[in-house]
C-alpha cells in the first residue's frame, strides 16, 4: 500500500501483550502504571494495563514504547457517543 503525502500514518506493534511500540504519536497527555493517554495522528489512544511504564519516548520522531501487561487499546473518536461537542475530558469522564 502506497503512503500518500500528507496522509495519516500510524503503526502499532505489540509483542506477547508485554511490549508495545507506537508511531505517529504527537503528545503524551497523561500516564501512570495503569493507563496511558496518547495523542496520535489517528486520534487519542488509551492504553490500559498493569505495571505499565514508558521504555522509550521520542516525540520528534513520534515514537513511544511501553512495557508492562497490556489489557486494552482504544481510540477515543467520539463515534460511539454520537455527541462530538464533548471535549476530551467529557469523553474520558462519561
Amino acid at each position: 500500500m502506497e503512503n500518500v503525502k500528507g496522509a495519516k500514518h500510524q503503526e502499532v506493534r505489540m509483542l506477547n501483550r508485554k511490549s508495545l511500540d507506537i508511531s505517529g504519536v504527537s503528545n503524551v497527555e497523561s500516564f501512570d502504571n495503569e493507563e496511558f493517554l496518547l495523542e496520535t495522528e489517528c486520534g487519542f489512544l488509551t492504553v490500559r494495563g498493569q505495571n505499565l511504564h514508558m521504555k522509550n519516548l521520542n516525540l520528534d520522531q513520534g515514537l513511544v514504547s511501553i512495557e508492562g501487561t497490556i489489557h486494552s487499546l482504544a481510540y477515543l473518536d467520539g463515534s460511539s457517543t454520537g455527541n462530538k461537542s464533548k471535549g476530551l475530558f467529557g469523553k474520558l469522564f462519561k
